[in-house]
C-alpha cells in the first residue's frame, strides 16, 4: 500500500487490485494530483500480466465529490480537460473486469468514473448527481457518452439538465447501479465479486468486455465478425480446453489465460 498521506492508496491480493481515492476530508474530490495518480495507476494496471479484476473506491464514506474546484490551478484549460481524458480513456480501454465500489457520494466527475466501471456496488447511503449544471459547467469524465447508453437519451437529459441527487434505489431502478448492498456488507460482496471475476478465464472476460463495448456501436454483422475472431483465439488458448477438461472430470476450471495449448 502506498504511503498513509498519499491521495491515491493501491492494495492488491491474489490478482485483484483496490485504488482508493484518498482525499477524505475533501469527500475525495479530485484535484491535479489524483488525476495524475489515478491515470499513472490505470495505465500501471493495464500492463501489469498477473492483474485480473480492479476495483475504484474512496475513503472515509464517500467515493467522490468530482473535480476538487476549489483548490487554485492556472493550467490552461485545454490541459486540465486533457487530465480527465487520460483518466475516462485508461479506464474504457483497461482489459480486466473493473467495479465501482460506492459508499456515500458519486458526484460529477466522480459518478462518471464510477459508471466507467463494468459493475457498480452502491449502498442504500449513496447518493448521486450530475452536478455540472449547477456550477455552470457541462457534463465530463465521459458522461456523454455513459448516460445515454445506460439510461436512454430523455432520462440522460434528465439527469445532466436538472442535475438532481439520486438515492442507490433510483440508481438501480435506472441500471447506473448494479447491485445495491447494505454499508456492512459492501466490503465483503464486492471482495467475494472481485474473487469470482479474477477466478474466470482473463482472455475471454478481456474479449467478451471489448466485444460489449464495441457492440453498443456497430452493426450486428460487425458484431459477429468480431466475435468469430475473438472465439477463434479463446479456441487456440489453454482456457477452453481446460474448462472441457474440468467438465468432464466434474471440478471446477483453473483458468490462467495460458498460451499455447498443449
Amino acid at each position: 500500500m502506498a504511503a498513509d498521506d498519499s491521495v491515491l492508496l493501491r492494495t492488491d491480493r491474489d490478482g485483484v487490485r483496490t485504488l482508493t481515492l484518498n482525499r477524505p476530508a475533501r469527500k475525495n474530490a479530485i484535484n491535479p494530483q489524483l488525476w495524475r495518480e489515478l491515470r499513472d495507476a490505470l495505465r500501471d494496471a493495464a500492463d501489469d500480466r498477473d492483474l485480473r479484476t480492479l476495483v475504484i473506491t474512496g475513503a472515509g464514506g464517500a467515493f467522490c465529490s468530482g473535480a476538487d474546484i476549489g483548490t487554485g490551478d492556472d493550467t490552461h484549460p485545454v490541459r486540465k480537460l486533457q487530465r480527465l481524458t487520460d483518466v475516462a480513456l485508461a479506464l474504457h480501454e483497461l482489459s480486466i473486469p473493473t467495479i465501482a465500489k460506492v459508499t456515500g457520494v458519486a458526484v460529477g466527475a466522480g459518478w462518471n468514473l464510477a459508471l466507467g466501471c463494468d459493475l457498480v456496488v452502491a449502498t442504500p447511503e449513496s447518493r448521486f448527481c450530475q452536478i455540472f449544471s449547477k456550477r455552470g459547467l457541462s457534463i465530463d469524465l465521459g458522461g456523454s457518452w455513459l448516460l445515454p447508453k445506460i439510461v436512454g437519451l430523455q432520462q440522460a437529459k434528465r439527469l445532466a439538465l436538472l442535475a438532481e441527487t439520486i438515492d442507490a434505489t433510483e440508481a438501480q431502478a435506472l441500471n447506473l447501479v448494479t447491485w445495491v448492498v447494505g454499508a456492512d456488507e459492501i466490503e465483503t460482496f464486492v471482495d467475494d465479486l472481485a474473487d469470482q471475476l479474477a477466478a474466470g478465464p482473463p482472455r475471454a472476460l478481456a474479449q467478451t468486455k471489448a466485444l460489449l463495448n464495441q457492440g453498443a456501436d456497430t452493426t450486428l454483422s460487425a458484431a459477429l465478425i468480431n466475435e468469430t475472431r475473438a472465439q477463434i483465439v479463446n479456441f487456440a488458448g489453454t482456457d477452453a480446453a481446460e474448462a472441457y477438461a474440468a467438465f468432464a472430470e466434474k471440478r471446477s476450471p483453473r483458468f490462467t489465460g495460458g498460451w499455447p495449448p498443449k
